[in-house]
């Protein structure tokens, strides 16, 4: 069987630890290349995973490769335009999350996989889990009824990052929403099936970030730190339902890490982390733990999937479509945070 084709752009600590390792164990994959703008970088990175070929432009790769795949590891910033270089070589596009850096870029990039007659995904890995997916057949078995709230939050007790860009607005575009909140707002609108937004309401604050210091993840520079260090936020759907999200870098509380998600129905509810049912039979209360298989890695579960749906053995999990609806969601929460007054969206849907 002849392999797919993969390049990688973007050298970084993603690209060596998550998808150079992903790629080489798939049989369907033959690495063939990498760049980055830094040199010494590509260069590393190649000759420590054997791919043949490294470049500092992006565009002569592709040019001279003719790659199927290119995963996109750069910089927010960058997402939209090397995506869209990608896919109008002829390549499927795995993109870290999150798309873009604003909804309309990431609309784009929709527009343009649709257009190239490419697939384009995102590395939304918390949605491979052996929990998400039974949480889904628990909705779509009717468990639950009508979903109509959720509660969903990721916070850090102080849990700045000390490395990369991730303080930076001007590369990542914010902080803890677009970074660590945009996980959970797709396994949210995922299992909701992504209802009509209406409007955001939401506040931020960077107090702690400003503050300077050190903590869990290192010490950052507070004259660099430029993004959030938390934002609390309130989407409503057309439908009724709605959305509380908390997520944040640094909050004085009491875990160093929390994750949660909360689904409440008519006739049940739903909570991920684990995965445990809430429900009311015969007069009694009920909470049903379900027991998953021990999770593997999710990041290599997100790359065998996008490779198994470029070779048509399986539907694609994370559809562009469905990064451009976070995308607008994470818009739409940061310019209400902004402005200080409640964000309509426009009617739209994700198919």
């Amino acid at each position: 069987m002849e392999k797919l084709r993969v390049a990688l752009i973007g050298a970084g600590q993603i690209c060596r630890t998550v998808h150079i390792p992903g790629y080489r164990s798939l049989p369907e994959t033959e690495l063939v290349g990498i760049s980055d703008p830094a040199p010494g970088c590509a260069r590393r990175a190649a000759e420590e995973a054997g791919i043949p070929n490294w470049y500092t432009d992006h565009h002569q790769m592709l040019e001279q490769l003719h790659p199927d795949i290119v995963s996109v590891l750069t910089p927010n910033r960058f997402h939209c335009q090397l995506t869209l270089d990608a896919l109008a070589a002829g390549c499927h596009v795995l993109c870290e999350k999150p798309p873009a850096m604003t909804p309309e870029e990431a609309e784009e990039m929709s527009r343009a996989a649709d257009k190239a007659g490419r697939l384009l995904s995102y590395d939304f890995h918390l949605r491979h889990a052996a929990g998400v997916k039974a949480a889904k057949q628990l909705l779509q078995s009717g468990r639950l009824g009508e979903v109509y709230a959720a509660d969903t939050a990721w916070l850090r007790r102080r849990g700045i990052p000390g490395w990369g860009c991730f303080t930076n607005r001007s590369m990542q575009g914010g902080g803890p929403l677009i970074d660590l909140g945009a996980h959970m707002l797709d396994l949210a609108f995922y299992l909701m099936d992504y209802p009509v937004l209406d409007y955001a309401c939401a506040t931020s604050s960077d107090r702690i970030g400003k503050s300077g210091g050190s903590g869990l993840m290192g010490s950052w520079d507070p004259a660099h730190f430029t993004v959030e260090d938390g934002l609390f936020g309130f989407l409503h759907f057309k439908n009724g339902a709605s959305l509380h999200l908390q997520t944040a870098f640094a909050l004085h509380m009491q875990p160093k890490d929390l994750r949660s998600l909360h689904l409440y129905g008519a006739d049940g509810g739903l909570s991920l982390f684990p995965l445990t049912f809430h429900g009311f039979e015969d007069g009694q209360l009920t909470d049903t733990q379900f027991i998953s298989p021990e999770e593997g890695d999710l990041h290599a579960a997100a790359i065998r999937n996008f490779v198994q749906a470029c070779l048509g053995r399986e539907p694609l999990l994370v559809t562009a479509q469905q990064g451009a609806y976070t995308q607008r969601a994470i818009g739409m929460l940061y310019a209400s945070a902004s402005s200080g007054r409640p964000v309509c969206a426009e009617e739209s849907a994700v198919k």
